[in-house]
């Protein structure tokens, strides 16, 4: 097998066929990531070259969505970095209690665990019956795990211990009901919750919200689609409303650093100026 041979020009020419073949756009993805992830991609497709990985994926739609789960790595877990949550809970929410209906978009939502994390958030201080949450993804089958809200109980156990660093109110064990190694999430957590397509490369603004939560997404972005992100999120948030970004993401150096304020810096919780 010859992975080490591949060239950026390849991968380049790879992804400008998917975005012609299935309207998928990663042409502005950071180049080291998604090469990463295209070598990694050759060795479970046992293709020798990216031209025969490409001719597969081109010629069969089943190859491609296999493709997919490499290019989109849907990794994620319920709050995640208790911290920012906890920053959340106390600084974020007595602010969202000012306005008498709340829109919230997930961007980049995975399966799921972001999305449920904030809507027991939204439940345990009183807001979740006035909100509306829109989580959106780019990988379908990452779309449908987060509808069904199914993980296994050892990553709940996991994230049980996340919840209860996040000053969690109540009994985790409360939002779930467990079953043959798995934990089904309580179905009034996903009533407010509408799952979408949606593509930060080439869709348009989603709705107009009061949060956003993009997290651990623009790191795998180049610079141009990374403010491309950013704009969709300052255009889509009403007047002083809140983006949140993973804690390796920063405004600073962005075309958007001077139109949103940090709230929490350390949690990468802004405000729209």
């Amino acid at each position: 097998m010859t992975t080490e041979c591949t060239t950026d020009f390849e991968i380049q020419r790879l992804m400008e066929a998917i975005y012609l073949t299935y309207s998928y756009d990663f042409r502005d993805y950071s180049a080291a990531s998604i090469k990463r992830r295209i070598l990694h991609a050759l060795r479970q497709f046992e293709c020798a070259t990216v031209a025969v990985l490409q001719a597969r994926v081109l010629q069969d739609p089943v190859a491609f969505m296999a493709l997919l789960q490499y290019l989109t790595i849907p990794v994620s877990e319920m709050f995640r970095d208790p911290s920012h949550v906890l920053a959340l809970r106390r600084e974020v929410v007595p602010l969202l209690r000012t306005w008498p209906s709340i829109k919230l978009w997930i961007a980049g939502c995975s399966t799921g665990e972001e999305v449920y994390s904030i809507a027991i958030l939204l439940h345990e201080e009183g807001l979740l019956e006035r909100s509306i949450i829109y989580a959106t993804d780019i990988n379908p089958y990452s779309l449908e795990r987060a509808r069904q809200g199914i993980y296994s109980m050892q990553a709940m156990e996991r994230y049980a211990l996340n919840y209860e660093k996040a000053g969690g109110l109540q009994r985790f064990s409360d939002y779930y009901t467990a079953a043959y190694g798995s934990a089904i999430l309580d179905s009034r957590l996903r009533e407010k919750v509408t799952f979408a397509d949606h593509s930060l490369a080439t869709d348009s603004v989603f709705s107009e919200t009061h949060l956003i939560s993009c997290r651990n997404v623009l790191i795998y972005f180049n610079k141009p689609l990374q403010d491309r992100a950013l704009g969709l999120f300052h255009e889509s948030l009403c007047h002083r409303g809140f983006l949140v970004l993973g804690s390796k993401e920063t405004l600073n150096f962005s075309g958007y650093g001077d139109r949103f304020e940090a709230l929490v810096s350390a949690e990468r919780i802004y405000r729209k100026s």
